[in-house]
């Protein structure tokens, strides 16, 4: 599972002019979900994000978390994560789950934040989105869950 994290102001996606999805203060998450992925990728990825400190705390230092503040998330599916550029011009997504498999663990991922008492906005998964933020810092963080 690959997650591009970005500490946002605010967030919002649109899908065919409509916002279906939106968040002041916290993460915009785009969730890539690999071929290979288990539920242990998925805990892990939970305890990561929700525990990280790249929040300011009183001092100005990257010392408090998503749950510390309060903040909500944006996630959007992203199987776009997994391409592979290493021939040619046109990428590969080869590595990318297979949608039924994806959406499945896409929703898990975000039931398991849910779970946590996040407010938890999303996507449409497999749709064209538009998908706009406020960055924050700017602070942008890749996780693999692969790579722990």
């Amino acid at each position: 599972m690959r997650v591009i994290l970005q500490r946002v102001q605010s967030a919002a996606v649109v899908v065919e002019g409509a916002t279906i999805g939106a968040i002041d203060r916290g993460y915009l998450l785009l969730v890539g979900v690999h071929g290979d992925d288990t539920v242990e990728d998925l805990a892990y990825m939970v305890r990561k994000i929700t525990a990280l400190r790249i929040f300011e705390d009183e001092q100005g230092k990257m010392n408090r978390s998503l749950l510390d503040v309060g903040g909500e998330i944006l996630s959007v599916s992203q199987f776009t994560l997994y391409a592979n550029t290493k021939k040619g011009n046109r990428p590969s997504f080869t590595d990318a789950a297979e949608p039924v498999f994806a959406k499945a663990f896409y929703e898990q991922f975000n039931d398991a934040l849910r779970a946590l008492n996040l407010t938890v906005a999303t996507g449409e998964f497999g749709a064209d989105m538009q998908v706009s933020l406020v960055n924050d810092g700017p602070v942008t963080i890749i996780l693999d869950s692969q790579a722990r």
